[in-house]
C-alpha cells in the first residue's frame, strides 16, 4: 500500500502540473475564435475546458495535493473540506454534461438541418451550458451534509469522512443511485446513442451524395461538405470516446459495490486500489480534451505554435 500511495501522490502532482497550464492554454486559444470552429462549438469547448480546469483546481490541487504537501492547513477543517469536495463533484459533473450537450449539438448540426439554424447558435449554447451548471450545483448541495469530522482537536473539526448512514439509510442510498445514474450512467447511454445515430446518418447520406456526384462510377471529386462533417465527427468521437474509456472503471466500481453491498470504506486493499485507480482515471479525463484539440484540429495547432513562437520572437527582437 505504501508503494501505491507514493504512486498516487506522484500521479496527482504531475496531473496538476500538466492539467492547469494545458486547460488555460486551451481556454485562451479557443476564446480567440481563430480555430475555424463555429461560435457554438467554440462555446461548448471553452466551457468544457473551464470545467476541466475547475476539476483540477478543486479535486486535485485543493483536495489531493494539499493533503500530501500541506497537511494541517485550514483546508483540512471539515466545513472547508466539505465545500471543496462538493465543488469537485459539481465541476466533474459539469464537465461530463458539457460533453453530452456538445455531442447533442454536433448531432443536431450534422443530422437535423432544419433545426440547425435555430439550435446551433452561440446564444443557445450559452443558455444550455448555464442551465446545466445551475441545476448541477443545486443537485450537489446535499453532498455537503454527507461528511462528518474524522477528529476534533481544540474544538476544531478536522478532515472529511462520509457519514456511515450514507450507504445504509434509504434516503441517502436513493440519492446515491440518483447521483450515479445522472453522472455517468445516463451520459454514457446518451453519448453512445447520439454517436450511433450520427454514424448512421453519415453513412446513409454519404452513399446518397456519392451516387449523386457520380463517385460510385469511379469519378474522384472532392466533397467540401463531407470533409467538414468528417472533421466534426473526428472531434466529437475522440472527445466522447475518451470520456467513455476513462470513466469506465468508475462505473464498474459503482455497480460492484451496489451488487455486492460493501461499503467502500470497508474495502480490502485490492478493492480500495481499484476504486482509487477509477478516481485517478476520471481525473485524467480533465487533461485529455486539450490534447485532443491539438491532434484533431490543425488551426488549433497553428494558434498554439503562434502563441509559443510570438513571445520568443518578441524577446529576441
Amino acid at each position: 500500500m505504501e508503494t501505491f500511495h507514493s504512486i498516487r501522490k506522484i500521479y496527482y502532482t504531475i496531473l496538476a502540473i500538466i492539467g492547469v497550464p494545458v486547460n488555460l492554454v486551451a481556454i485562451v486559444i479557443l476564446s480567440r475564435g481563430k480555430c475555424g470552429l463555429s461560435d457554438c462549438t467554440t462555446c461548448y469547448l471553452v466551457a468544457m475546458a473551464t470545467a476541466d480546469l475547475m476539476v483540477i483546481i478543486s479535486g486535485v490541487m485543493l483536495w489531493r495535493i494539499s493533503s500530501y504537501y500541506f497537511p494541517g492547513t485550514f483546508l483540512d477543517i471539515t466545513p472547508v473540506c466539505s465545500v471543496i469536495i462538493v465543488l469537485f463533484y459539481a465541476a466533474t459533473e459539469c464537465s461530463v454534461w458539457f460533453t453530452v450537450t456538445f455531442s447533442f449539438d454536433r448531432f443536431v448540426s450534422i443530422c437535423c438541418q432544419k433545426l440547425k439554424t435555430k439550435y446551433c447558435t452561440k446564444k443557445t449554447a450559452a443558455v444550455v451550458l448555464s442551465t446545466n451548471c445551475i441545476l448541477i450545483c443545486l443537485k450537489d448541495i446535499p453532498f455537503y451534509f454527507t461528511f462528518e469530522p474524522a477528529k476534533v482537536i481544540n474544538n476544531v473539526p478536522l478532515f472529511c469522512n462520509e457519514i456511515a448512514s450514507y450507504y445504509t439509510d434509504p434516503a441517502w442510498v436513493g440519492f446515491d443511485w440518483f447521483d450515479k445514474v445522472l453522472t455517468p450512467l445516463l451520459p454514457y447511454a446518451l453519448i453512445l446513442l447520439l454517436n450511433a445515430l450520427t454514424v448512421r446518418y453519415i453513412l446513409v447520406t454519404s452513399r446518397v451524395r456519392k451516387g449523386l456526384r457520380g463517385q460510385s462510377k469511379g469519378e474522384n471529386r472532392s466533397d467540401p461538405e463531407m470533409e467538414s462533417r468528417r472533421k466534426s465527427v473526428i472531434l466529437l468521437f475522440t472527445i466522447s470516446g475518451s470520456f467513455i474509456l476513462l470513466w469506465l472503471l468508475y462505473v464498474i466500481d459503482f455497480i460492484f459495490y451496489n451488487i455486492i453491498g460493501i461499503n467502500p470504506e470497508y474495502y480490502n486493499d485490492a478493492f480500495y486500489i481499484f476504486a482509487e485507480v477509477a478516481l485517478m482515471s476520471l481525473s485524467l479525463n480533465c487533461c485529455t480534451n486539450a490534447f485532443i484539440y491539438g491532434v484533431t484540429q490543425s488551426k488549433f495547432r497553428e494558434q498554439f505554435k503562434s502563441a509559443v513562437i510570438y513571445p520568443a520572437t518578441s524577446f529576441i527582437q
